[in-house]
């Protein structure tokens, strides 16, 4: 959120969005150390990410200020889905899980089996397992 008044970082995504940004190898872009996290542990990349951007979550996990000025940008939905769920899981109280119920219609032949349209995400869409924890709003 802090880069959003940013604008040397606006003109950064535009370069990179337009192909005028310099590569250095197999068409990666060379980040800023200030773009970078570093991860001093032990812990998972993901897990070093998670703690950067919601530190101290077990003590602000119920304060809305707090919440809304953080946000984790990723390129794919599986991403955020792996990311959402590992944060989730970092929330002080427990989880429920919900399950979807998929079926297509008009689907006599059955060629769109249930498992399949379980690993399907579309965007605006929850996937098939939703891990929700009571404080997520």
């Amino acid at each position: 959120m802090r880069e959003r008044i940013n604008p040397s970082f606006s003109e950064f995504l535009l370069r990179i969005g337009n192909g005028e940004e310099p590569i250095i190898k197999d068409d990666l872009v060379l980040l800023s150390k200030r773009s970078v996290i570093e991860n001093k542990s032990n812990s998972t990349s993901e897990d070093a990410l998670l703690d950067q951007i919601f530190p101290s979550l077990d003590k602000n996990a119920t304060c809305v200020k707090y919440m809304t000025e953080r946000a984790i940008l990723a390129s794919r939905n599986e991403y955020f889905d792996q990311l959402n769920e590992m944060l989730i899981f970092k929330f002080p109280d427990e989880s429920r899980m919900f399950l979807s119920f998929d079926s297509a219609e008009d689907d006599t032949n059955n060629y769109y089996q249930e498992y399949y349209l379980n690993t399907l995400t579309p965007n605006g869409v929850p996937p098939h397992r939703y891990d929700f924890d009571y404080l997520v709003i």
